[in-house]
Order: C-alpha cells, then structure tokens, then sequence
C-alpha cells in the first residue's frame, strides 16, 4: 500500500514538474513574441523620428590638385562651414559624402572669419571631413536635400560619380531639395531625373561663371568642362551677377545655387526655408 501511495505521490510530482516546464515554455514564447513586437515598435518608433527631423547630404571632393598636374586644389572651407553653421543651428542632421569617402583636403581658408575659426578648431565637426561617408554607405530616403560644396576639387570625382548622382536624383524625385554653391554647381551638370531629362533643363542656374575665371591660366585648362557652357548648352538657363562676391543666389523650384563663397549662408538658409514650406 505504502508502495502505491509513493508511486502515486511521484506520479503526481512528475505531472506538476511537467506542467510547470510546460508552463515556463509558453509563458518564454509569449516574453520572446512581446519582446520582439516591443523591438518592432521601437524599432518603428525610431524610424518615424529620424525622418521627421530632416537630414541633409553635403557632397564634397577628394581631389588634390587640378587634373594630373601638381597644382593643389581643395574644397572650399567657408563654403562648406557657412552652410553647415546656418543648417546645424536650424536643426538639420547633416552628413557629408565624397566618392572615396573619408578625409577630404580643404582650402581657402579666413581664420579672421570668426565662424570659420570655429569650426577649424571644433574637433568633431573637423572629424566629419576626415571620415566622410561613401556613396554606398548613403540611404538616400533619410535625406531631404543635397548640397555640393564648391572649391576647385568639386570639379573632380564628384561631377562623373554615377552612385552620387543615382543619390541626388533620388531625393530630388521624392520632393527634396538639390542645392549647390560656386564650382559645386559642376555636380550637377551630368545630373538626370528618372525621365531622363537634366534636372536644370528649363531652369535658373547659378554657379562660378567663366567671367570670373582665368580661362588662360594652367588651373582651368586642367578642368574637364565649362559650368557655365555645358548648363546652357544643355537646356539650362545659367544666370550670374556681373558684379560677383555679392551674395547672389537663385531659387527655381527646387533647385537652389549660389555664385561664390559670400552665398553659401545665404543657400543654405534657402534650403531650410524650402523645406520648412514643404511642411506646410
């Protein structure tokens, strides 16, 4: 008898062991599916900030001289550090891009220029140009615009790059923003919509004009076109100011470019008002 009652007693045990393991397993299954609806919904959660608070792509050069010859060249400081300095104190997120990605050579420096002396001397915003993005690395949803800096290197590498382009293109089609300054305006010569047609085609363009270059000397002749002839040849419709360094800048429709380095403040708050409006 005693026999049967411990047999009872364990058989008992072993159901309770069993239904707590039992228990404990579903009990896993449901914590794992909660878990996994919790990082989904974050996960989402995320994503809907990001886009809200817009990002914008500055495009910049890694070329080092004119061409193949040893004349230095670089992208233009002020050019990049007015624009940033306006869209960084709007809020805007901002990252760079360059074909090769990572540090890119900057010039024309004005360290009597108080912004610029603060951002040659900002540690992490110096780091941004040493470790700029490859087009790869770029998902072109997360932008709302694009900027192409200026300076002669803005004439090599950027201009001929397919995946920044295909990236430009991109933003452009989804209601963004392409904006340049001075010579960036190179970047956007071989640039197309989905349709085929050049996004200038029709347009008011801006950029450095041949009146301002010295057309003889050794730099130019290294360049692979005019900016100014290849746009109107093109279907572009390239307007300048004749008096230059006057902050001069033209807005058509979405595209948005400036002259010379004195616009480059004034472009980027363009951008910031455009895409404020887009909200609208």
């Amino acid at each position: 008898m005693e026999k049967c009652l411990h047999f009872a007693e364990n058989k008992l045990a072993m159901k309770s062991t069993l239904l707590i393991i039992l228990l404990l397993i579903i009990a896993s299954g449901c914590d794992s599916k909660v878990t996994k609806q919790e990082e989904l919904k974050n996960s989402k959660k995320v994503q809907n900030s990001s886009l809200q608070r817009d990002s914008v792509l500055f495009i910049v050069s890694n070329q080092h001289t004119y061409g193949d010859t040893d004349i230095n060249t670089s992208n233009h400081f002020a050019e990049i550090v007015l624009a940033f300095d306006v869209l960084k104190k709007e809020g805007y997120i901002i990252d760079f891009v360059s074909p090769e990605g990572g540090a890119i050579p900057i010039g024309y420096l004005n360290t009597s220029d108080s912004i610029q002396k603060e951002y040659l001397y900002d540690f992490e915003f110096m780091k941004l140009l040493k470790h700029t993005k490859k087009p790869k690395e770029i998902e072109s949803f997360k932008y709302a615009a694009v900027y192409y800096g200026g300076g002669g290197a803005a004439m090599f590498g950027v201009p001929e790059n397919r995946e920044i382009q295909q990236i430009s293109a991109s933003i452009y089609e989804k209601d963004g923003i392409v904006a340049a300054i001075c010579h960036g305006t190179a970047g956007l010569v071989h640039l197309k919509t989905s349709d085929g047609k050049y996004i200038y085609k029709n347009k008011k363009v801006n950029g450095f004009p041949d009146a301002f270059e010295n057309i003889e000397a050794e730099y130019y002749k290294q360049f692979p076109f005019s900016i100014e002839q290849i746009i109107e040849e093109r279907g572009g419709d390239f307007v300048y100011s004749k008096d230059g360094w006057d902050n001069y800048t033209i807005t058509d429709g979405r595209l948005i470019t400036g002259q010379d380095p004195t616009a480059a403040a004034s472009v980027a708050k363009k951008i910031s008002n455009a895409l404020k409006n887009r909200k609208k």
